[in-house]
């Protein structure tokens, strides 16, 4: 009986690739211009949504001064944009699976850009938190939705390499403030200007975003609720009855994944500046090359994720960080302490690559604008004091000396930020690897094969809705569907023509 289950077991986690994968040149080329542009707004949102998330993360320290509180105060606002999200989640989601995903992104960045460039302008600590509070609800609506549009535009092949690069948006947004941090810090600048500069960079995504076209999943989906007459409410029911089981193990693995990705980014800066005394050009410099890794990591795990699969991508990518996490904090020189940041930030987003598309393929098929993103803030909630907690220890149990007084620099006990940190990701990363392996996956799921899912759990598709739509002689012999990678092909090859 047990070989019968390890068996199982194995067969589904393991599943040998069908074919070799084309290279990343090769899905590039199969992409048309709707295609590229639809991808290229929604990368931008979420990279300037990431660039206005880390103002704070890589502020701490001079906003603290600034309103004359303690690091760990200013990280209770890091602590409230995590738990708001999951209200904007709600709010986008649902308005993206009953309206369409175009509009709704439209609003969303400019109403957390502007909600940015306020917090610039915050007097005091409790209105800067106030700010911060209504940036989550805005930000918690831009990931879900633009992995939804993004990917259900693209061809299958490219689903998961773009994925990784569509996640990594956040490590670009990550590595973009910390540049312009470093331009305000080596100029000795006011921290505001951080905040100020990501309004700027949100123009462009909104001026992209109104040549992006609706998802033709989307508006298919439409057509298969106008025939099937059941309220948005009751899908909605429905979808809960049906699938509650589901829902439950996406936030639980979402909150294992932000725990995984803000234990170690959210205060590494404030470690990097207050324990290890790196200053303003070092402490840029490493996050750079960490950020690269990322860059590097999400892209390819991405990639190959298609073909070995999402659950031994994630699991392999998070033991290796584990392994890594004794060299990215207690590297014996600073150039041992970057290879060990780049190399564990490389397996980081490695994982973190796969999330769009594996949220994405199991999220019930009309609900794919509100479950990734609801499933994901809510794991962002249940993960949101993370960078509170590890400051809160850090400070509590500051390093000591070998005779055991306190260190001191400038009169004041240095906090152990990277023991806290380490012990923490050593735990998660055990329950990250413990939650993927109990979990499914439906990779490579044909989004237009799976357009709706009935009250029954009955899938419809494209190919059912066409065939409901003949026997209604509604049938409409000019549509030609978009989105399948044989349609893809067929239409780049006319272009080159």
């Amino acid at each position: 009986m047990a070989k019968k289950y390890a068996k199982r077991f194995y067969h589904s986690l393991w599943q040998p690739p069908a074919e070799k994968p084309p290279g990343f040149l090769a899905i590039c080329k199969r992409l048309t211009r709707t295609q590229w542009i639809t991808f290229l707004a929604a990368f931008l949102g979420w990279t300037i949504d990431a660039f206005d998330y880390f103002c704070v993360s890589l502020s701490v320290p001079e906003i603290a001064k600034d309103f004359g509180v303690m690091p760990s105060e200013v990280t209770s606002a890091i602590t409230t944009t995590l738990m708001l999200r999951p209200v904007g989640a709600l709010l986008f989601g649902l308005l993206a699976d009953k309206y369409g995903r175009r509009w709704p992104l439209m609003v969303d960045i400019v109403l957390f850009s502007v909600i940015n460039m306020a917090s610039g302008f915050a007097p005091n600590l409790q209105v800067f938190i106030g700010l911060r509070a209504l940036f989550g609800i805005a930000m918690g609506g831009e990931w879900g939705l633009g992995a939804s549009l993004a990917l259900e535009t693209l061809p299958i092949e490219a689903r998961g390499l773009f994925s990784g690069i569509y996640q990594e948006g956040y490590a670009t947004g990550y590595l973009l403030a910390a540049l312009v941090n470093y331009a305000v810090s080596s100029t000795g600048s006011s921290w505001r200007i951080l905040f100020w500069t990501g309004s700027v960079f949100a123009l462009l995504a909104v001026f992209i975003r109104f040549f992006v076209p609706e998802s033709q999943s989307f508006e298919q989906t439409k057509e298969v609720r106008k025939l099937n007459s059941t309220s948005y409410v009751k899908e909605l029911m429905y979808m809960l009855k049906n699938h509650y089981r589901r829902t439950i193990y996406m936030i639980v693995l979402m909150a294992f994944f932000n725990f995984y990705s803000h234990g170690t980014q959210d205060l590494y800066p404030t470690f990097l500046k207050v324990q290890l005394g790196y200053t303003p050009a070092e402490q840029t410099a490493t996050t750079v090359i960490h950020n690269i890794g990322a860059l590097l990591g999400g892209t390819i795990v991405g990639l190959y994720s298609n073909y070995t699969g999402r659950r031994v991508s994630i699991v392999l990518s998070a033991i290796m960080v584990g392994a890594f996490i004794p060299l990215w904090i207690y590297a014996p020189n600073l150039h041992s302490l970057r290879f060990g940041a780049f190399t564990l930030q490389f397996f980081i987003q490695g994982a973190w690559g796969i999330v769009p598309a594996h949220l994405n393929e199991l999220a019930p098929a009309n609900f794919r604008g509100l479950m990734p993103g609801l499933a994901y803030q809510l794991g962002n909630l249940i993960s949101a004091a993370s960078s509170q907690i590890q400051a809160t220890l850090g400070e509590r149990y500051p390093l000591k000396n070998s005779d055991g007084s306190l260190q001191l620099r400038d009169g004041k006990p240095i906090p152990d930020y990277g023991l806290t940190q380490a012990i923490f990701m050593g735990c998660v990363v055990t329950c990250l690897i413990i939650t993927t392996l109990l979990g499914k996956e439906e990779r490579n799921k044909d989004f237009m094969q799976n357009l709706y899912e009935d009250k029954n759990g009955q899938i419809i598709g494209l190919d059912d809705l066409n065939a409901q739509k003949k026997e209604e002689g509604q049938q409409d012999e000019s549509f030609a569907p978009a989105i399948s990678s044989e349609d893809v092909n067929i239409q780049n090859t006319t272009e080159k023509k």
